[in-house]
């Protein structure tokens, strides 16, 4: 038994209008959704869900605007060249993507925000994103990278890279698609995740027992008024939301 994470959720007031900037920066299309609800990004050749390869993105609309504090998790974009990074940038900006500053100094990658706010980092080009597709990576800032590859790496079926005090880092077992790693980062959780994962179970593979196994590892049941929905709302061991979706 395991899970796969198989989107990035995104809020937003505008899901098109965000969706719609998210499917030009990464090269993909709109590709479902329900218009004024959800709009579901995926990389372009005929809507599969969930994509074999890629960890794809749903903006869904919320009645709330994005704070001033920075998401907690965030996308990493590759490039191939210093040239690439810099026409990306250049891109991103005449899209709407805006110059962001949380504290990371003279580094070599560019951190951006979307129209609506949510970090993004442009990243040099690096050898282990070659094969990503473009999203290199999901970062998610943590206080314990040793116990979250713990808990994800139990959670899901991803394999286990690296991990250090400052970081953990996880990948599809098929070695395709971004990377998933958890950033020691000073700092605790105040407000809700604006982007979080959502995770399905392989076909088979029973809903509600998943759910109860990820509860004995540490994960947490959530609220968030959603009602009667066929996924399930959790947090991990440190506060972090996530879904588990349904296979139907």
């Amino acid at each position: 038994m395991a899970l796969r994470p198989v989107q990035v959720n995104m809020k937003a007031l505008d899901d098109s209008a965000v969706g719609r900037f998210w499917a030009e920066a990464l090269g993909w299309s709109v590709s479902g959704g329900v218009p004024g609800v959800t709009t579901y990004v995926g990389p372009v050749g005929g809507f599969v869900w969930p994509d074999p390869v890629a960890v794809c993105v749903d903006v869904v609309t919320v009645p709330e605007p994005k704070t001033a504090t920075k998401n907690r998790v965030h996308l990493d974009l590759a490039t191939t060249s210093a040239a690439h990074q810099a026409e990306s940038v250049a891109r991103l900006q005449a899209l709407g993507a805006t110059p962001a500053h949380v504290g990371q100094g003279k580094v070599p990658w560019t951190v951006l925000a979307d129209p609506e706010g949510n970090e993004f980092c442009v990243l040099e080009p690096r050898e282990t994103y070659r094969d990503t597709g473009p999203i290199a990576r999901v970062v998610v800032d943590c206080a314990d990278p040793r116990a979250m590859a713990r808990f994800w790496g139990e959670a899901t079926d991803w394999t286990l890279h690296e991990v250090t005090d400052d970081r953990a880092v996880l990948r599809s077992a098929k070695e395709v698609g971004p990377y998933l790693e958890f950033l020691r980062t000073p700092g605790v959780k105040t407000v809700p995740d604006r982007v979080h994962l959502d995770l399905l179970p392989y076909p088979g593979d029973d809903k509600a027992a998943e759910v109860a196994r990820l509860r004995t590892l540490g994960a947490t049941d959530l609220d968030l008024g959603q009602g009667d929905v066929p996924w399930t709302c959790l947090t991990d061991p440190e506060g972090h939301e996530f879904c588990v979706l349904a296979t139907s």
